[in-house]
C-alpha cells in the first residue's frame, strides 16, 4: 500500500487534488479517510490508464465514466473465462474438451 504523496511522486504529472477529484467521481478508489489514502498496485494502474485515456487519447471528463466502465467489464467478462477454462481443464472429461476446442475453432 502506498500514499497519495508517494502515488503522485510515482506517476508523472499527477497532481493529490487530481487524484482526490477522480476518487469523488468514482473512476478511483482508495482505502481510508480524505487526507489518509492508502493505494495498491491496482489503483496505481487505474490511474495510469485514467491519464492515458485523457492524456493521450482524449477522452474528456464526460466520457470517462462510460469508458472505464466498459474497460471493467471487459476485465470482469476475461475473469469470467479464465475461471471457466480451469473448471473445464479441471472437471471436463477430455472429450468434452476436446469437442469445446472444436467448436471454438469453427469446425
Amino acid at each position: 500500500m502506498i500514499t497519495i504523496d508517494i502515488l503522485c511522486r510515482t506517476v508523472a504529472g499527477l497532481q493529490p487534488a487530481e487524484v482526490e477529484q477522480w476518487i469523488g467521481n468514482a473512476w478511483l478508489h482508495a482505502e481510508g479517510a480524505p487526507g489518509q489514502y492508502s493505494f495498491r498496485e491496482i489503483d496505481v494502474a487505474r490511474v495510469r490508464l485514467i491519464q492515458e485515456l485523457r492524456h493521450d487519447l482524449g477522452v474528456d471528463d464526460e466520457a470517462l465514466p462510460v469508458v472505464l466502465s466498459l474497460v471493467d467489464q471487459l476485465y470482469a467478462t476475461r475473469r469470467q473465462m479464465q475461471r471457466l477454462r480451469r473448471a473445464v481443464e479441471v472437471a471436463a472429461p477430455d472429450e468434452v474438451r476436446q469437442a469445446i476446442l472444436s467448436a471454438l475453432a469453427g469446425r
